[in-house]
């Protein structure tokens, strides 16, 4: 079995300790001006990689993280690992039960808010490839990513904006949530079939793979939740508190992404699925929601974020007129879908337009489905740029415009 030499691991470690300190301290400063750490942690890789430190200073950034293939490739697994656990948290933050209480106007708000940016997501792309940055390989499926990508709501977003405007427990912040949740689950699900396409080395056909994914997702959402419901009052019983429930937790995490994996779709469909089988039990207390939260958020979720930064140059791949499109492709989908939603669910004027607001934060999860789309070959660094950028762009406009909208005077 091979293992680090002594410099490899000294190289590890000084990586993980200079992503964490600059992923914190920029994370502070993010929230001081009232913006998601994620854009702190973000900013932190851009700084931490070849944008800013590897254009000044060149030597210190080969140094960190060029110079060790091998603990590049060691961090490469946490990494991972991270956005696995990313995605469990996404969905214990489903509520189910929340979903179903909002019925008719989360299922109408999630449905447009999800077919109207996937549409125009899709027929820009295919219309016109070679502005996008396609180059080679099916453009159909150039094109069904880019739909995917402009749909998916960043759930995790949309409540920590909620929260912070004290809107979380209102009428409107639950429909958001619930739309939100619906969104994610469906656009997760479409996103693990396009994966299937993607040349993933998954052992099974692809039918096979589309037939198990949709039968795994129904289970999980029904038998599997309900085993998991029985279990874990035993769990929280006979095993050391809260140091059983999080190990476990972790593991069943890892066996649903493993699962998923050999799929050929991708871990992260796994851990979500099961994040949200867990999340909707009654027996996963608050407290312990917050314990893996604080767990994942301030260990895990930065080294992902860092990592993005020391992927691409953000200077030498930023196209103005590519992110432009993107932002207007994606302002555009969700607003007129999700507010159309919220209209024709009784919504007046200015309420719906706050409701498109809050489903246009995208957040975490269109970085994930770009950096997927970019280790692929999918997309190019120019476009992985872009999505990136509309990412942070719809975090941190999405709560200004939704207070905007809402001391907008009714129409």
């Amino acid at each position: 079995m091979e293992k680090l030499s002594h410099g490899e691991v000294i190289n590890l470690l000084l990586q993980l300790a200079s992503m964490l300190i600059m992923a914190r301290i920029f994370a502070e400063i993010a929230q001081k001006f009232r913006q998601p750490a994620v854009v702190g942690e973000l900013l932190a890789g851009i700084i931490l990689g070849p944008t800013i430190l590897g254009t000044f200073s060149p030597e210190i950034f080969d140094f960190l993280f060029q110079s060790n293939p091998s603990a590049n490739l060691a961090l490469d697994g946490i990494v991972q690992v991270a956005v696995i656990l990313l995605l469990f948290i996404a969905g214990l933050e489903v509520e189910l039960h929340l979903v179903y209480s909002q019925g008719k106007s989360a299922i109408s708000i999630s449905l447009l808010g999800l077919i109207v940016p996937f549409i125009l997501g899709f027929i820009f792309p295919y219309l016109f490839p070679s502005f996008f940055g396609f180059a080679d390989g099916e453009r159909l499926l150039f094109s069904l990513f880019m739909g995917t990508a402009m749909a998916i709501t960043a759930l995790p977003v949309v409540v920590r904006i909620l929260m912070d405007m004290n809107m979380f427990k209102t009428k409107m912040g639950m429909v958001i949530v619930a739309s939100a949740m619906v969104n994610d689950i469906i656009g997760w699900l479409i996103f693990s079939v396009i994966l299937s396409f993607m040349g993933k080395s998954g052992s099974l056909s692809l039918m096979s793979t589309v037939g198990i994914t949709l039968l795994f997702t129904i289970f999980m959402l029904t038998i599997g939740k309900g085993l998991i419901n029985k279990v874990l009052p035993w769990i929280n019983k006979k095993l050391a508190w809260p140091g059983g429930l999080l190990s476990l937790s972790m593991a069943l995490c890892f066996l649903a992404a493993a699962f998923t994996e050999w799929l050929g779709i991708h871990a992260i469909f796994g851990a979500f699925l099961l994040g949200v089988a867990m999340g909707d039990s009654d027996h996963m207390s608050e407290r312990a929601k917050e314990i893996i939260h604080q767990f994942i958020n301030n260990i895990f979720a930065p080294l992902f974020f860092v990592s993005i930064g020391l992927k691409v140059n953000f200077f030498t791949n930023f196209s103005p007129m590519l992110v432009l499109a993107v932002l207007v492709i994606s302002f555009a989908g969700k607003i007129i879908g999700s507010g159309f939603g919220a209209l024709r669910s009784g919504y007046p004027v200015k309420e719906a337009l706050a409701v498109g607001f809050g489903m246009n934060a995208r957040g975490a999860m269109e970085i994930i489905l770009g950096l997927i789309a970019l280790e692929v070959g999918l997309v190019d660094e120019k476009l992985f740029v872009a999505l990136v950028v509309m990412a942070i762009v719809t975090s941190m406009s999405s709560g200004p415009l939704m207070r905007w909208a809402l001391k907008k005077p009714a129409i």
